[in-house]
């Protein structure tokens, strides 16, 4: 990605195609530049985000749902309103206990959402 490629200014929820991201979950891109990318994952119950690790540093904020997560072979029950960082390269991923969305922030772009 080159530095100047960047999303809209504004993106409304029409303007943001939600993509498939594995069984039961979807992501929305909701704006990047090539230093920082805000995306929405909704996943169903039951559904898994599979472990991995990427050289992004993440952060995410639990926006409804439950979630079991875990990092680096740490785990704890998330709710609406927490959160949790993840730092670059740990190995992380989440199940889903009742269906929701998650606020991902990461640093820098995640140019293979693109």
């Amino acid at each position: 990605m080159s530095s100047n490629k960047s999303s809209e200014v504004f993106l409304t929820l029409s303007d943001a195609p939600w993509t498939p991201a594995g069984t039961g979950v979807e992501r929305q891109i909701m704006g990047y530049d090539a230093s920082v990318m805000l995306v929405k994952v909704r996943f169903e119950k039951d559904a898994i985000g599979e472990k991995h690790s990427h050289p992004h540093a993440q952060t995410t904020c639990v926006v409804s749902g439950s979630f079991l997560v875990e990092v680096d072979d740490r785990q704890q029950v998330l709710r609406a309103g927490d959160g949790f960082y993840i730092p670059p390269g740990a190995v992380h991923g989440v199940k889903c206990l009742e269906a929701g969305v998650l606020l991902d922030a990461f640093s820098p772009c995640r140019e293979d959402f693109l």
